[in-house]
Formats: structure tokens, C-alpha cells, sequence
């Protein structure tokens, strides 16, 4: 019969010796080479557990021990085998105690009378496989919870569905003005101004069951201070704590956008101008051309000389005075920049 290959490091922590001698008998029956270490009492398994470099695959644990047993020896061998598989071995078959021990931390729960070779050795490979991925979820929990509490920009969790607030990081608090429990205690419409609420819920509500990052738009967002200021608002839609919700991130844009409206401002001021330049100037222009083509004709002309100065003078006048207004315009445009920035 093939037995596996794969390394693995057992701790049995037994006091009885016909027991520890049929575990290990049953592990060489389906391993080929296990790494097999006992201890006899708690005292002796906490030592193994701080000597042994690397760390046991699997901890297999007899209940009843010289210097503890029962729940409390389950419980304190639970905290010292954080990220170890610990499978219960006991000669007691009490169904209620069985999913208590689970409950606790246990990987499995054998009873040694029901104890085959194949039984064990399935249950340490199920054990290690089920504590590998338990701890790569909640590796994997920790870094998206970080990444959402610890967003230098606001985020929250909503309820799919009534929009109140499930969950929001610690920018938002900050960025809002509201505390966790205030915001706890409300809905996103809360601090929608009203002109916007309608055009939230509609967005909100096209967007309900859609799966993927959308982005709702641009909305006004009510600080506790009673300051209005304009987000840009992107979400994806999650399961938090067994229900529909959305995961919300947040982007402030109100300098963003007074600084577009600043250079609309800005563009419609140089309109204004290049209009100016291309008609107003025009005229005075095009006047004091001609007073200047009759000049040179003067002497075949019978036409008043000082009539014509007098003419030239005006549109030279004129000329000199839109010129000023279009430079005045220009200095308001570079000012107006400079304040908006």
C-alpha cells in the first residue's frame, strides 16, 4: 500500500502508553516518514511547543491529563496553538462536549474507540488543509480591513437595500465631521443636501444588484459643520456580516471643480477680448486708415485739413481706450487666477 510521501510533524500530548504507541502506530501506516514527538502532560507539550523550530504540522490532544484536562486544558492548549491544527483524541463519546470542543478551537474531535488509521490520518490532512485556508482568509480579511480603515480617503459600507450606514473608516470621520456612532445611526440620504436626494436614490437604486465597480457620480455631501461640498463617488457591491451591501469610496472634488468653473470663467473673459480685438479695435482702426489714405491725397482733395486731424485724433482716441480696457481685462484674468489657485 502507498503511503504518503509528504513530511509531517506530529505533536501527540498523551499520558497513557498503549495509546501513544497505537497513534503512532496508526500514523506510520499511512505516513511514511512522520516526525513524532509526545508529551505526557501540559507542562511538557507547552515546552515542545516553544523548543520545536519549525512549529508542528498537527497537535493531537488527549483530554485527560495528570495536570489538567476538559474544556480548560482544550482552552489553554487552543491559545497556544494559534495556527496549529489541534485535534481532540478522547475516550469519551459526548456529542454535546464534541461541538463545544469545536466551537473552542479544535480542528476535529475523535473518539479513540472509533480510532482507525485511515480516520486519523484523514483527519490531520483535512485539519491542515482547513487551518491553511482559515488563516489565509483571515490574512486576507486583515489586509482588505486595512486597506478600508486605514484609506487616506473616505469610505463606508452601506446596506444595499435601506442605504444606512454598516461601516465607515477613519477618514470619513475625520473628512465629515461625524462620529462612527453618528454615522451608524443614519443613511447616506441624511447627509445628501435635498436638491440632490433624488438624483442619489435613482443612481443608487439602477445600481443596486449591479456587480462591479460603478461609479455613481458627482453628489453634495453635508458636513456636521453644515459645509456642502461636491464627491466623486465610486462603489462595488459586497456581502458584509451575511447581507447585500456596498463598499463606498469617496472623492472629494470641490477644488477640483472651482477651479474648472474659474477657467470657464476665465475662457469667457478671453472670448470677450479676442471679440474685442477682432471687431471693437477693428473700427477706429479701419477710420484712421482712411483719414491717413486722404492725407496723402490732401493736395487733390478739397477737403477741411484740420477736419481730418481732428478725425484721426478721435479714432486714435478710441483705439487708445479699447486697448486700455482689453489690458484691464487681461490684469482681472490674471488676478482671478491667482486668487482661485
Amino acid at each position: 500500500m502507498l503511503k504518503d510521501q509528504n513530511k509531517y510533524s506530529v505533536l501527540v500530548i498523551e499520558d497513557n502508553e498503549g495509546d501513544s504507541a497505537l497513534i503512532e502506530d496508526y500514523l506510520t501506516d499511512k505516513i511514511a516518514a512522520p516526525d513524532i514527538a509526545r508529551a505526557r502532560n501540559l507542562r511538557e507539550a507547552k515546552l515542545a511547543l516553544r523548543e520545536k523550530v519549525p512549529s508542528f504540522q498537527v497537535v493531537l490532544l488527549d483530554l485527560s491529563l495528570p495536570d489538567k484536562s476538559g474544556e480548560e486544558l482544550l482552552s489553554e492548549m487552543n491559545a497556544l496553538c494559534r495556527e496549529i491544527p489541534l485535534i481532540v483524541l478522547t475516550g469519551y463519546s459526548n456529542t454535546l462536549f464534541s461541538i463545544r470542543a469545536l466551537s473552542i478551537g479544535a480542528s476535529d474531535y475523535l473518539v479513540k474507540d472509533d480510532l482507525t488509521a485511515a480516520s486519523l490520518y484523514k483527519s490531520i490532512v483535512y485539519s491542515i488543509e482547513r487551518k491553511r485556508i482559515t488563516l489565509e482568509l483571515k490574512d486576507s480579511e486583515k489586509r482588505y480591513s486595512d486597506l478600508f480603515h486605514l484609506s487616506p480617503q473616505p469610505m463606508w459600507v452601506e446596506d444595499l437595500k435601506t442605504l444606512q450606514f454598516l461601516n465607515v473608516n477613519a477618514a470619513a470621520v475625520e473628512s465629515y465631521g461625524y462620529s462612527a456612532e453618528e454615522f451608524l445611526s443614519m443613511s447616506i440620504l441624511d447627509i445628501i443636501p435635498p436638491q440632490d436626494v433624488p438624483m442619489v436614490r435613482e443612481t443608487f437604486c439602477v445600481s443596486g444588484q449591479s456587480q462591479g465597480l460603478y461609479r455613481h457620480g458627482i453628489f453634495g455631501i453635508r458636513k456636521k459643520n453644515g459645509d456642502v461640498i461636491k464627491v466623486d463617488i465610486q462603489s462595488n457591491v459586497i456581502s458584509f456580516r451575511g447581507k447585500p451591501a456596498r463598499v463606498v469610496l469617496s472623492n472629494d472634488v470641490t477644488e477640483r471643480m472651482r477651479y474648472i468653473r474659474a477657467i470657464e470663467q476665465q475662457n469667457k473673459r478671453l472670448r470677450e477680448i479676442a471679440w474685442a480685438q477682432s471687431h471693437l479695435v477693428r473700427a477706429p482702426l479701419t477710420r484712421m486708415m482712411g483719414v491717413i489714405e486722404l492725407l496723402r491725397n490732401f493736395n487733390h482733395l478739397d477737403i477741411d485739413r484740420e477736419q481730418l486731424m481732428d478725425s484721426l485724433t478721435d479714432s486714435a482716441a478710441e483705439l487708445d481706450e479699447l486697448i486700455r480696457e482689453i489690458s484691464r481685462k487681461t490684469e482681472r484674468i490674471e488676478v482671478n487666477a491667482d486668487h482661485e489657485s
